[in-house]
């Protein structure tokens, strides 16, 4: 019997999703049609025996979150729970904080995935490759090549070439270490709670040494229960024996900001010619014009003459009239695309409204085309006090007059767009 466990994290991260963090926690925000969680969720699922998943984060359980689990539940009849945390614990503080209830049933292995990642999961063939690859109760990093440069910003892992155990971890290193990098999935047994526990017993031997005695920060990190994996429990790890990565060949990228969100969508879409063929769009007598990749929520109402994609997802009820152009971007619920206007590298929020002739563009945000292993940079808002040009965001509820051009720019609501703007944010 196998579970997976989903770190969806809380309200406090994602700061650099937002606005768009701001409607939705960020886990059920779409990304190529579907919530970024169901593409987890559908991956664990198609996992021979896999019996339970488990979501562990400190978001408030809310209608929303309710009705997702109930709905994905139906739709692909396996057990889902919500666990909550009580304070941010770190992505090893909260399994060993629910430990009985992943253990519970006495599960043979577990997965553990954090949910800003974008892949295809190859979580199958990280059983077989634990079943070749060192002792029974060995644990497995899913890694993927990323070029010297942008190593930097990840979990690097040292690699025995021949047996693939993991000699060294360090994470975002200073220096450049290896271009393999930690890709936020991992596959352990119930063993991996041992090696927690030490760690638990030397922080709370450390607190009673040293107590903290100042005001309690609002992200619980001198608890006794908050424990990173990466730095914990992996870098103590490594060298040891325990310790082994799968390199996949496969897409990977994280979802940090909203650019890397469009970036998600075109992996995912393009995927689903194997996974979801049903989900793409095509070109129909009496439809729109499709290019490329497009998502089409049946809801939508699209005028014939309107030309989507490549890398184009139309939400739930969205109307585009006639001759309006969409390209690399995501259209979330509600929202009006009215005649002629063209929306580019963006996302448009919630019920907003975009008039005749308008033009929203951002900057593409993706990764170098010319190097196979570069990941995509998931800016900040700001770099030295500016809005950094990035994919053009619409909050929930805009409306951009017509022949209005919003280049690069975070819109929220307003009364009085009529003018051209560039690398701005719009409140």
């Amino acid at each position: 019997m196998l579970k997976a466990v989903i770190l969806i994290g809380g309200p406090q991260k994602g700061t650099r999703f937002r606005p768009l963090s701001f409607e939705v926690p960020k886990p059920l925000f779409p990304v190529a049609g579907v919530p970024i969680l169901q593409h987890h969720i559908e991956a664990c699922a198609k996992v021979p025996n896999m019996k339970e998943i488990l979501l562990i984060g400190f978001y408030q359980p809310n209608e929303e979150l309710t009705r997702f689990m109930c709905n994905t539940q139906q739709e692909l009849k396996i057990s889902i729970r919500y666990l909550q945390e009580y304070s941010a614990l770190g992505t090893g503080g909260g399994i060993y904080h629910f430990r009985d209830q992943i253990v519970s049933g006495s599960p043979e292995a577990f997965f553990v995935l954090n949910a800003d990642v974008c892949s295809a999961f190859p979580l199958t063939e990280m059983l077989s490759f634990q079943k070749e690859h060192g002792e029974p109760n060995s644990f497995v990093i899913l890694g993927t090549t990323a070029n010297r440069t942008q190593s930097l910003n990840y979990g690097c892992i040292v690699e025995n070439e021949e047996t693939r155990e993991v000699l060294h971890y360090v994470e975002k290193p200073s220096t450049f270490v290896s271009d393999i990098i930690n890709c936020g999935v991992y596959l352990f047994t119930p063993d991996i709670f041992q090696h927690i526990g030490t760690v638990f017993q030397k922080n709370q031997q450390d607190m009673l040494l040293y107590p903290y005695d100042g005001e309690e920060p609002t992200n619980g990190w001198h608890r006794a229960e908050a424990i990173r994996l990466e730095q914990d429990i992996f870098t103590a790890l490594a060298g040891q024996g325990k310790l082994y990565v799968y390199k996949t060949l496969s897409f990977w990228s994280q979802i940090k900001s909203a650019g890397s969100a469009i970036y998600a969508s075109r992996l995912y879409l393009n995927q689903y010619h194997t996974t979801h063929p049903e989900r793409l769009a095509s070109n129909k007598e009496g439809g729109p014009k499709i290019s490329g990749n497009v998502y089409i929520h049946p809801t939508a109402n699209i005028d014939p003459t309107a030309t989507l994609g490549p890398n184009v997802s139309i939400g739930t009820g969205v109307t585009i009239g006639a001759g309006v152009r969409v390209r690399e971007s995501i259209i979330l619920h509600g929202a009006t695309l009215q005649d002629h206007c063209c929306v580019l590298n963006s996302v448009v929020g919630w019920d907003s409204t975009i008039g005749k002739w308008a033009r929203v563009e951002g900057t593409p945000s993706d990764p170098n085309p010319n190097d196979p292993y570069a990941k995509i940079d998931s800016e900040t808002l700001f770099r030295d006090g500016k809005l950094t040009p990035s994919i053009t965001i619409l909050g929930c509820n805009v409306t951009i007059p017509s022949e209005v051009i919003i280049l690069n720019s975070i819109v929220l609501p307003h009364k009085d767009l009529n003018r051209g703007f560039k690398n701005q944010i719009i409140l």
